[in-house]
């Protein structure tokens, strides 16, 4: 960003990474810097890979601008080129023309190993860049950020649960922090109840709290939320999927290691809750919830008995 900002541009570069929204916004920076305002409309070219084919590329690439006009390529799913057309279309970059810039990028769900030949042969071609989910101590920074400059406060259980909505995703923080700054406008401060009410993926928030309370036994005021999220219309199976992630990431903090990728900063909660339990208990918890899944998915047994009586069980309540 330094060097862009400066006006230091390369010829080429490669993006990847798990974070599909950084890489397209990384793009439109590079365009925006690199073209004038007038020149964007024509002179960035967003292709898609899969939807193209290799001559035809190389035909685009090689076509000079009449008018030399600076132009910015945009080649997503550049991976699904075969290795050869892959060469062909690299070799267009020497010599490096100072009027063009190629950003190739692969989407997060073809994201290539390091050690692949494909990855290699990019890194001799273009500087790469990884794209990947921010961590919580970026997501923090980031919300408490944006709602300062909205003239803002907000606290702290509130950016707790938001930075958990969000799990790290850029494009999430930047919606659902937006949203909040509008809603909160008036009040001038965002809290935990705007973010339960306002936020997408609030079953994340309320089944976390489904687990504090199934710690503590409020059974009745535990049924009383499950139906509350199936009348919302949440799924029976939604439902028992975030539970098995809830308690899979008590087992491993249980077992001293890391809860799953993206829960990392609830560690501390985590282990506050694991620490009712035992080792075996846990262990009995996850097979559970996955029993009642796949009745879920493939029986017809009626969902809300299903669902109550699971957590009657998490509870430890089955003799009730």
């Amino acid at each position: 960003m330094k060097d862009i900002s400066a006006g230091r541009f390369k010829p080429a570069y490669y993006f990847f990474g798990s974070e599909d929204y950084r890489i397209k916004e990384a793009e439109k920076f590079i365009a925006r810097s690199f073209l004038a305002d007038q020149d964007l409309s024509i002179g960035y070219r967003r292709i898609d890979a899969r939807a193209v084919k290799c001559a035809d590329l190389l035909a685009e690439l090689a076509t000079v601008p009449m008018l030399g006009e600076k132009q910015v390529f945009a080649i997503k799913d550049f991976q699904s080129f075969k290795p050869t057309e892959i060469e062909r279309i690299l070799k267009l970059l020497s010599p490096p023309d100072p009027s063009r810039i190629i950003v190739f990028s692969s989407p997060s769900a073809r994201t290539p190993k390091k050690n692949s030949k494909f990855f290699t042969t990019m890194t001799r071609h273009a500087v790469t860049v990884e794209f990947n989910y921010l961590t919580a101590a970026e997501t923090i920074a980031q919300i408490r950020a944006r709602v300062k400059r909205a003239g803002l406060a907000i606290d702290n259980d509130a950016l707790s649960a938001l930075t958990g909505l969000v799990g790290g995703n850029r494009g999430a923080l930047d919606s659902e922090t937006d949203k909040l700054i509008d809603y909160c406008r008036e009040s001038g401060t965002v809290t935990t109840e705007d973010v339960r009410q306002l936020a997408a993926g609030h079953e994340i928030f309320n089944v976390f709290q489904m687990g504090d309370l199934i710690v503590q036994g409020d059974i009745g005021l535990c049924l009383s939320m499950m139906r509350s999220l199936l009348a919302s219309g949440q799924t029976p199976v939604t439902l028992t999927s975030l539970l098995i992630s809830h308690f899979l990431c008590l087992y491993l903090v249980k077992n001293g290691q890391k809860p799953l990728p993206r829960r990392e900063f609830l560690a501390g909660k985590f282990r506050s809750q694991a620490s009712q339990y035992t080792h075996q208990r846990l262990a009995d918890i996850v097979i559970r919830l996955a029993e009642a899944d796949a009745h879920l998915r493939h029986s017809e047994q009626v969902p809300e008995l299903v669902l109550e009586s699971l957590i009657l069980h998490l509870a430890g309540k089955d003799n009730l």
